[in-house]
């Protein structure tokens, strides 16, 4: 049955989709985007919301005949069938994710990561106001170069057993609410940081280096801001008498940062890896040689791979640990947007945003969209969210090549700092903030949701406030 009469012609030939059949699958992109921000309530994973929706929009578009369908043609003239959601996932996305994560969850064994905790905790010899400095340092390095939860999750354990034997729990609410909110701080330091930097900064045709120098000045800067305010608030200070630092340093002493290794050459064959897996990122990013070809996603499922061989026979025990659920969500999503597109709903939304896209400031069109990207990341997911914009400023950023002009580059920092940024206003903001809420939970420290957010709020609207400045009056001078 051919639905052909869905199709209206446009006066250059053209055909479109029908309104309503936009406005319907917009209304199905609302519930998904509801579904998700009350993820909780519904008790169900994000893949299983996504991936649901994903079913409902692939099978209304296969009925409503506004999907490509048909047959496709390879570079050597061969033609090859494939589902028509296949070529809507992007495949690169999905491998960065899974080499990521099975990097980092070979090289933990290691016991690497451990080791570096506590050699930062006896660097502080027990001196709170040290030891907050050097762990949030640390979060915002684990943040960069694995990923935000597992940072989080790393961290937040280690705080929360350093503070218990240093004996000042007191302190620990506000080292983990710190540390929360640096986790998207440091997801912003590089391409591989956060999803949303990956899905955008593909999207833009940002490279890994060139990420990292334009992002780098803010992250310091906020940083330092995020610590400063957090200690005073939470006053946290440095030890005055002797006899404190003198109990502080017997505490410390208790410490054994040769505990989690079992094999010596193992721990320095991860750390040398874990060297090489960053550096090759930078370059296979930015360097004209045939990584670039085979973009990062080959570099992550490389090094993910090489670092497998070490526990080659139980290598099952890994595969148990990758996050499918976020892998499924990846998959599901992008084929959902790809729906979307077709349905003419990305062009809806950019026909929204292009007043804002558009005005003849263009420093209040940056700030607008920087701060419309953190409110809409605070109660909804920032992965769907970056997604839908990155789509939408590239359809826009076409539209201008096709009429000799070129989108402003800071539109799309703007999409990179409010979709993380937007998740330090609430504890459903960040899959980082959860896990921060979950440890202060987990060692019986009350935190309601409003609570978390009078409490973040402060950080948040200045880490904002910042990005805004930082977007209109430092990334121009890059040229």
């Amino acid at each position: 049955m051919n639905f052909n009469f869905l199709f209206l012609a446009s006066n250059s030939g053209a055909t479109v989709v029908a309104s309503w059949i936009t406005y319907l699958f917009t209304g199905i992109l609302v519930c998904m985007i509801l579904a998700l921000a009350f993820e909780e309530k519904l008790h169900a994973k994000k893949s299983v919301i996504v991936g649901l929706f994903a079913v409902v929009s692939l099978g209304l578009a296969t009925i409503l005949d506004i999907l490509p369908f048909g047959l496709i043609t390879l570079p050597n003239g061969h033609h090859l069938a494939m589902p028509v959601f296949i070529p809507a996932v992007d495949w690169n996305v999905i491998l960065i994710i899974l080499g990521s994560g099975l990097f980092v969850d070979v090289t933990s064994k290691s016991g690497l990561f451990t080791w570096i905790a506590i050699k930062l905790t006896k660097l502080s010899k027990g001196d709170p106001l040290k030891l907050l400095i050097y762990y949030c340092v640390m979060t915002i390095v684990f943040s960069a170069v694995l990923n935000n939860v597992t940072a989080m999750i790393i961290v937040g354990s280690l705080t929360a057993v350093s503070l218990g034997k240093l004996q000042r729990t007191d302190k620990l609410l506000g080292f983990l609410l710190i540390q929360g909110l640096l986790t998207n701080v440091g997801g912003l330091l590089t391409l591989i940081s956060s999803v949303p930097n990956i899905i955008v900064g593909n999207a833009a045709g940002i490279t890994f280096l060139d990420f990292f120098l334009k992002a780098a000045p803010y992250v310091a800067i906020t940083s330092v801001i995020t610590v400063a305010l957090g200690a005073k608030l939470f006053q946290i200070k440095g030890l005055k008498t002797e006899e404190e630092k003198r109990f502080a340093l017997e505490q410390v002493a208790c410490f054994d940062e040769n505990d989690g290794i079992a094999s010596k050459g193992f721990f320095n064959f991860s750390a040398v890896m874990l060297l090489g897996f960053i550096a090759t990122i930078a370059a296979s990013s930015s360097g004209d040689w045939f990584l670039p070809k085979l973009e990062l996603g080959f570099v992550a499922m490389a090094f993910g791979l090489i670092m497998l061989l070490r526990f080659k026979a139980t290598a099952d025990q890994f595969y148990q640990s990758i996050d499918w659920d976020l892998l499924a969500f990846f998959a599901a999503l992008f084929a959902t947007i790809y729906v979307m597109e077709h349905a003419l709903v990305l062009e809806l939304i950019g026909r929204g945003l292009k007043p804002i896209i558009t005005l003849s400031w263009p420093e209040a069109s940056q700030g607008i969209l920087l701060v419309c990207s953190a409110a809409a990341s605070a109660v909804t997911d920032n992965i769907p969210l970056a997604a839908m914009l990155a789509k939408i400023l590239s359809q826009h950023a076409a539209d201008l090549t096709a009429h000799g002009e070129s989108l402003n580059p800071n539109l799309w920092w703007s999409v990179i700092f409010g979709a993380n940024l937007g998740g330090n206003l609430t504890p459903i903001g960040s899959a980082s903030t959860l896990v921060a809420v979950t440890i202060i939970h987990k060692n019986k420290i009350p935190m309601s949701f409003i609570r978390f957010v009078k409490m973040a709020l402060p950080y948040a609207a200045i880490q904002i406030a910042v990005a805004v400045l930082y977007v209109l009056l430092i990334l121009p001078l890059y040229g």
